[in-house]
C-alpha cells in the first residue's frame, strides 16, 4: 500500500517520504479501513521531528484522523461489517491507503459530508464542543471571541457557536481570511487580529466585553484578551500557536470575575468516558443534521503531501487541508 513514513526525527520533515508498506494485518478487536481521506493536523507536523509529547517508534505512518470504508473485521468484533462508511481517530496512522484501529474507535460516517469533510471535522469540531458546551457553557445570545478563527478549530469554533445561538466576533489575521469567514458561516463581526482589537471587542459589545474568549494563540492575543472580557467571562487556553505561553497575574480574574479553563478535547474524553462519548454523539449529531459545515480548504493526493504540511506552517488555511491516499 501507498503509505507517509516517518523513518527519521529531523527538521523540515526531512525524515519522510513516500513509502510502498505491506497492507497491516487485522487483529482481535481491531479493524482495518480503506482509508479515502485523512486530515492534515498540526500534531502530525510536530511528530515529524519529535516535537510533540507523543512520540512513537521509528518508522510510523502520521495521521490523526480519516474518513473510510471498512476493509476487515478482527475477531470479535461486532457493529461493523465490510463496506461500512466510517469516519475515525488514532493516534497516528492514517496517512496511508489502510489502517487499523481499535473498533472503538470508529463512528459512522455521516450521510451529510462527504469523504473530504468527514475526514476534517472529528478533531476540530470536538475541540470547539469541549471549549463552547463543556469549558465555558456558552448560552444562546453570548458574546463569543474567537482568535485564529480562520484555523482548524477557529473556524470550526464560529460555526459552532453559531449553530448553538452565540454572538460571534472572528479574529484572524489577513483580509483574504476575514473574507472567507464571513462567507462560510456568516459571524455577528469580522476584525483584525491586530494589537488593538479589544477596543473593537469593547464597542461591539457596549462595553460589556465578549462573554467567551477562545484562544488558540497565546502570547500577546492571550494579554489583550484579558482586558476585554466581561465580568464572569470565560478565557478558554486551547494552544499557543504565537509561540509564547502568557503569564496571568492573579489580580486579573480576581479584579475581573473572569475564569480560564484550559481545554484538551481528547483528554477530557479519557478522564470522563462517559461524557466524552456524548460529546462525540453531539458532533456527529450536528453534522448528520446539517447544522455545521466543515470546510475543508484543500484536498490533496498523498503524494502531494509537502504541499498540504506547507500550507498549515504558512498560515494559508482556511479549516483544514486533507490528503487522499
Amino acid at each position: 500500500m501507498r503509505a507517509l513514513q516517518v523513518r527519521e526525527l529531523l527538521p523540515d520533515h526531512g525524515g519522510v517520504a513516500l513509502a510502498d508498506l505491506p497492507v497491516p494485518d487485522v487483529g482481535p478487536g481491531e479493524v482495518r479501513v480503506r482509508v479515502r481521506a485523512a486530515a492534515v493536523n498540526f500534531p502530525d507536523l510536530l511528530m515529524t521531528r519529535g516535537a510533540y509529547q507523543l512520540k512513537p517508534d521509528l518508522p510510523f505512518v502520521p495521521g490523526l484522523e480519516f474518513s473510510g470504508e471498512v476493509d476487515a473485521v478482527g475477531a470479535g468484533v461486532t457493529g461493523w461489517s465490510v463496506g461500512d462508511a466510517v469516519v475515525g481517530g488514532n493516534r497516528f496512522g492514517a496517512m496511508a491507503e489502510y489502517t487499523v484501529v481499535p473498533a472503538s474507535a470508529l463512528r459512522p460516517r455521516p450521510a451529510a459530508l462527504g469523504w473530504d469533510a468527514a475526514a476534517a471535522y472529528p478533531v476540530a469540531y470536538l475541540t470547539a464542543y469541549v471549549a463552547l458546551l463543556r469549558g465555558a457553557r456558552v448560552e444562546p445570545g453570548e458574546w463569543v471571541l474567537v482568535h485564529g478563527a480562520a484555523g482548524g478549530v477557529g473556524l470550526a469554533t464560529v460555526d459552532l457557536a453559531k449553530a448553538i445561538g452565540a454572538r460571534v466576533i472572528a479574529a484572524a489575521s489577513s483580509a483574504d481570511k476575514r473574507a472567507a469567514l464571513a462567507r462560510l458561516h456568516a459571524p455577528d463581526a469580522v476584525i483584525a487580529a491586530a494589537p488593538g482589537f479589544r477596543d473593537e471587542v469593547k464597542a461591539l459589545t457596549a462595553g460589556k466585553g465578549a462573554d467567551v474568549i477562545v484562544d488558540p494563540v497565546g502570547g500577546d492575543v492571550f494579554d489583550e484578551s484579558t482586558r476585554c472580557i466581561a465580568f464572569g467571562g470565560r478565557l478558554l487556553v486551547v494552544g499557543f500557536a504565537s509561540g509564547r505561553i502568557p503569564d496571568l497575574s492573579a489580580n486579573m480574574p480576581l479584579i475581573k470575575g473572569f475564569s480560564v479553563v484550559g481545554v484538551r478535547a481528547g483528554e477530557y474524553g479519557r478522564r470522563f468516558p462517559e461524557r466524552g462519548a456524548e460529546n462525540l454523539a453531539a458532533i456527529d449529531a450536528l453534522a448528520a443534521e446539517g447544522r455545521i459545515r466543515p470546510h475543508v480548504h484543500a484536498a490533496l493526493d498523498l503524494a502531494d503531501w509537502r504541499a498540504g504540511f506547507a500550507m498549515l506552517e504558512e498560515r494559508a488555511v482556511v479549516g483544514k487541508v486533507v490528503l487522499r491516499p
